[in-house]
């Protein structure tokens, strides 16, 4: 409520952004207008009627205020909880013995319960009111003895301070109740446009897919059977060479593009495992001459879509290259489930290459991967040499994930 008697609950409200914060201000600078208005009060007090120690009371007076302001300033920065003890007993000294020099100073220990009650714990603040509440009315009983109003005033003083302080806990509780559900409500929307824009890219890799199949290959397919034909209608000589390099630069633009939709298209893993996935991957790609021996280690289980779909993605492409480029016999796949990691491992026996060289312009397959392991924030290890073949490795952090949410398909 004030600077001063900021504690570790007024610091975080006041670091949220609640619908509640000017309440909180508000009652803070109330509190310095009233401690302003009140030492205000007694100096002027003094001026108009001095006392015997009149000017012991003045000076005492602007050392509370001083000591007052000091604090507000000490204690915005992150101050140890024993300075703030002191602080606030330094304090409530200096009022005690401003109001055993004068009456008017009473007042002065209204806002000194609502210090106690945001510097110390609630089992200690209530029983420091308790005590200043009862020097107070002896003070007051020493400068004009006993009377009902000297007791009752300050009793009924430090009674509204206790429920106007608890007030305030329970209203920063629920504010902080508010903010974590907020917090919670931001978090789960981020979640959804994640996986909302997730759906968004494998729709649209779908549709150009789709359009690729019933323009490009299906133009590129008619075109080689037509060469086809023409190659078996009896020509020959140059013209039937360049038939044949046309027929067969169809049929690998064809090839290519058949890769590429195969690509696009999205993983199948409707209805089953990435390791059942990844395993017929190995099968369907065991072909001309190219052997594909897929192995697991740990133990699988679910992980998050986005994963699953990227690790596939990952082996297609990367099997995708070995076919294309490596002249390699055989391919090992290797998934291992650790802990808190999963990995993939891509080992060939072709003809390898200098990584150095994935850098090139048109070097597109290995700035893929890279690309789509940082997308999830994992790690990529590439390690090939001209003759020697070639290894992939990638690894993504992989907590376990709910059943719930690891079946949830984009």
């Amino acid at each position: 409520m004030t600077d001063p008697a900021k504690s570790a609950t007024a610091q975080a409200i006041e670091s949220a952004a609640t619908p509640l914060r000017p309440v909180f201000l508000g009652l803070r600078i109330s509190l310095h207008l009233l401690v302003t208005a009140l030492v205000g009060f007694v100096i002027l007090r003094q001026v108009i009627e001095p006392l015997p120690h009149t000017s012991w009371i003045i000076a005492l007076a602007i050392i509370l205020f001083v000591s007052y302001v000091a604090g507000a300033f000490l204690t915005r920065s992150q101050v140890s909880p024993a300075t703030r003890i002191f602080w606030l007993t330094l304090v409530s000294l200096e009022g005690v013995v401003l109001v055993y020099l004068t009456a008017d100073a009473a007042f002065l220990i209204f806002p000194l319960f609502f210090l106690q009650l945001h510097l110390l714990r609630a089992r200690w603040a209530v029983p420091a009111i308790a005590v200043s509440t009862a020097v107070t009315v002896t003070a007051l009983a020493m400068h004009g003895g006993w009377s009902v109003g000297g007791v009752i005033g300050p009793v009924i003083g430090a009674t509204v301070a206790v429920v106007i302080g608890l007030g305030y806990r329970a209203l920063y509780r629920e504010t902080r109740q508010r903010q974590q559900l907020i917090d919670e409500l931001l978090a789960t929307r981020e979640l959804l446009a994640a996986r909302e824009r997730e759906a968004g890219v494998m729709d649209e890799r779908s549709r150009l897919a789709r359009e690729i199949h019933d323009t490009v290959a299906q133009g590129l397919s008619s075109i080689q059977l037509l060469l086809h034909a023409a190659e078996r209608s009896g020509m020959d000589g140059e013209a039937l060479e360049q038939v044949q390099l046309a027929r067969r630069t169809a049929a690998s633009s064809l090839a290519e593009t058949r890769n590429f939709i195969r690509e696009l298209a999205p993983p199948a893993l409707d209805g089953q495992s990435l390791v059942d996935a990844v395993s017929r991957l190995a099968a369907s790609t065991s072909r001309d001459g190219l052997e594909v021996n897929f192995h697991v280690s740990g133990s699988p289980r679910h992980l998050a879509m986005p994963l699953e779909t990227t690790l596939l993605r990952i082996a297609q492409a990367s099997l995708s290259n070995v076919t294309q480029h490596a002249s390699a016999s055989r391919a090992e796949l290797t998934l291992t489930y650790f802990d808190d990691w999963i990995s993939l491992d891509i080992v060939d026996d072709g003809r390898g290459f200098s990584p150095a060289d994935t850098d090139r312009p048109g070097s597109f397959g290995l700035v893929s991967l890279r690309e789509r392991v940082e997308n999830l924030g994992g790690t990529l290890t590439v390690e090939s040499e001209p003759g020697s073949g070639t290894a992939i490795a990638v690894a993504f952090e992989a907590p376990p994930v709910d059943e719930d949410e690891a079946q949830v398909r984009p």
